[in-house]
């Protein structure tokens, strides 16, 4: 477990880039935590550092899903805040878009742990102080190194 604490949204967005230059294809980000700790900013900073363009960058909270096209690969951003079931993923197809090629970004990933992959980062935000503290969680080996990069490029970036 690594804890990153941000200021401001633009330390957020940090962590976020640094995440999206550790992650690589396949990977799977789920995003948990308070209303307006940063879950957007967050993906945001992931979605640049893979080449998306700010302007297609928006919360998919009404779409349940946006798919991004970065320099490299796809990103597929979901918000589950909307959904009240666990069988509602199954009816927007959720298993048939995580992992496998691309990465996928979940908002909201705590409202269905039970249904998220075996592995995969987990991100909490909380809000904390006038800022937000960032709680990176890795569920399997392979995420547990990608913590140890993301905290390496945090730090080579401050």
């Amino acid at each position: 477990m690594i804890e990153f604490y941000c200021s401001d949204s633009k330390e957020t967005e940090k962590v976020g880039r640094a995440i999206g230059i550790a992650a690589g294809e396949g990977d799977v980000i789920c995003l948990g935590g308070d209303l307006g700790a940063g879950k957007t900013t967050l993906s945001r900073g992931i979605a640049l550092a893979k080449g998306v363009n700010e302007s297609e960058i928006t919360s998919p909270t009404f779409a349940i899903m946006n798919v991004y096209q970065g320099s490299k690969t796809e990103i597929r951003h979901f918000d589950l805040y909307r959904l009240d079931r666990a069988d509602e993923l199954e009816d927007i197809g959720f298993a048939e878009y995580v992992g496998g090629t691309g990465l996928t970004i979940i908002e909201w990933a705590d409202l269905f742990w039970e249904e998220m992959p075996e592995e995969y980062l987990q991100v909490d935000l909380a809000n904390f102080g006038s800022g937000r503290k960032v709680t990176l969680v890795p569920h399997g080996g392979y995420y547990e190194m990608l913590c140890g990069k993301v905290e390496e490029i945090v730090n080579f970036r401050d």
